[in-house]
């Protein structure tokens, strides 16, 4: 912590205002300070955290989280995003992209390191024209974090239907996996910045 102060002391940008080591005492710090930015540990659990970023994400003023932790997988990253993190990045990650995330999402960006992504090139964007109407409905909802059986419900449509269509996206875009359709449809909104 006292490292992501001194970071933050030496670039322009937001500065560190509290820093505490419990989650008690950071929902305090978090109602009586009402910061632009929380940069939160995973470490404190990940149901904790999931749940703290959907509660924070949603107040009248909410406040912009940054879900850091030393070993993140791509889904795993993905989920928080989801759930309404703006950043997250791994404790190992150089201090310019640190710096750079901190920035990007007091900005009011959205952030995730490249090296998260299994394959950063994936851009949906290129091949996004081949999709019928309904692939893009079912891409967005992906996109938002639905299940096969939500995305159904939610379209009027049977889950082994909604298997189908995913299955014929991921042939046509080349994108495997749903979080590889995620994150890309995520980088062609814009809704996540790419780290360079």
């Amino acid at each position: 912590m006292e490292g992501l102060r001194c970071l933050m002391e030496s670039i322009d940008g937001p500065r560190v205002v509290a820093m505490e080591t419990s989650v008690e005492d950071a929902v305090t710090a978090v109602r009586e300070l009402q910061p632009t930015v929380l940069m939160v540990d995973k470490a404190f659990g990940v149901p904790a955290v999931m749940d703290w970023v959907r509660i924070l994400s949603t107040a009248e003023k909410p406040t912009a989280v940054i879900v850091w932790g030393t070993m993140m997988s791509e889904s795993e990253a993905l989920r928080f995003l989801q759930s309404g993190a703006s950043g997250v990045i791994r404790k190992t990650a150089p201090l310019t992209e640190l710096a750079d995330c901190v920035r990007a999402v007091a900005a009011g960006g959205t952030w995730m390191e490249n090296e998260m992504v299994r394959d950063p090139l994936l851009q949906l964007h290129t091949r996004r024209s081949a999709l019928t109407p309904r692939e893009v409905q079912v891409v967005e909802l992906v996109e938002r974090g639905y299940k096969n059986k939500e995305i159904g419900l939610s379209l009027g449509i049977r889950t082994g239907t909604v298997k189908i269509h995913l299955k014929h996206i991921f042939e046509k875009t080349g994108i495997r996996g749903r979080y590889g359709l995620a994150i890309s449809g995520l980088k062609h909104k814009g809704l996540l910045a790419a780290a360079v």
